[in-house]
């Protein structure tokens, strides 16, 4: 019997599995080959078990939010893709833990509507706590970093423990998740400290920025931003200025709308979608010597 064969005969009893699951159904850009193994798991205990019994077993292992701010390869990804869906919430006055796999953008919706102010800015924010805490999830001006008190995440062997936020080194799109430093580990809950505010002004607040985002991000399917704003301009104007705003490949194409958006538009292969990407980076850089750094993590087996 092969790694992956008792892997799949250890972690079943965790969840759902599935074996060659298309991770285009998987994710927001609508793209991706298989992964060997796909468990869908709905609790924190379920998700750190299947992390565990991956390591011991050398199986290589990919945690799965809401499939955005990613590119799987067409191939797929080999391993154990553990679909995140551990969603439980507690809340003792200000103070709210919850699972890593809740949405982000329902979770600051639910708050708002309980008075709970912080985080009106990320009611539009695609993904899960887990990846808001992985890249600090921000816009208008708010970040999760604001609110963030502490996570807990699971260590090499198996164990967990609480992580201060001041810990993880959170900076613009990144933390120690995103620079390597905390490989392996994953994120199973996270606490945040909120503040008392008025639901109706706290929905109103949210509003607009439902209505500021309409007005400036193209529909369908993509990963929302695709760079990383550098400091010299935003993103989108660069790409704009060396002409690509517009440009397709097969079904991939930047979106004329917004140029930092990348889209698929029928049947665009993670292929297509990552020669645009790698176009824009060499077009902007021998124009205005400016490296752009992708928000978006190429995942699974490119080569």
């Amino acid at each position: 019997m092969s790694a992956i064969e008792r892997l799949a005969a250890e972690v079943a009893r965790l969840g759902e599995l599935r074996t060659a699951e298309p991770l285009a159904r998987h994710t927001t850009f609508g793209v991706g080959g298989p992964a060997d193994l796909f468990l869908t798991v709905r609790s924190a205990d379920a998700l750190a078990a299947a992390s565990a019994a991956a390591a011991d077993a050398d199986v290589p292992v990919f945690i799965l939010g809401s499939g955005s701010n990613i590119l799987v390869a067409d191939a797929g990804i080999r391993g154990l893709v553990i679909d995140n869906r551990a969603r439980a919430e507690f809340l003792d006055g200000t103070t709210v833990r919850i699972e890593s796999g809740a949405s982000f953008a329902a979770f600051a919706r639910r708050m708002c509507r309980r008075g709970l102010d912080g985080l009106p800015w990320a009611v539009g924010i695609p993904g899960t706590l887990g990846g808001a805490v992985v890249y600090n999830a921000g816009a208008y001006g708010g970040c999760l970093a604001d609110v963030l008190r502490r996570v807990r995440v699971q260590l090499p062997g198996g164990r967990a423990e609480w992580v201060d936020a001041a810990d993880l080194h959170l900076v613009y799109r990144g933390s120690r998740f995103t620079r390597g430093e905390l490989r392996g580990r994953a994120v199973l809950e996270c606490e945040l400290e909120l503040a008392p505010g008025d639901p109706a002004e706290l929905l109103r607040r949210a509003a607009a920025y439902d209505a500021r985002r309409l007005a400036a991000q193209p529909r369908g399917r993509s990963a929302g931003s695709t760079f990383k704003n550098p400091p010299e301009a935003p993103a989108w104007k660069l790409i704009d200025a060396v002409g690509m705003r517009g440009m397709r490949r097969g079904d991939a194409a930047i979106s004329e709308k917004h140029a930092n958006f990348f889209v698929n538009e029928g049947n665009a292969t993670a292929a297509d979608l990552r020669w645009l990407i790698e176009e824009a980076r060499r077009r902007v850089f021998e124009t205005f010597g400016i490296t752009l750094e992708p928000e978006v993590e190429f995942v699974g087996a490119w080569t």
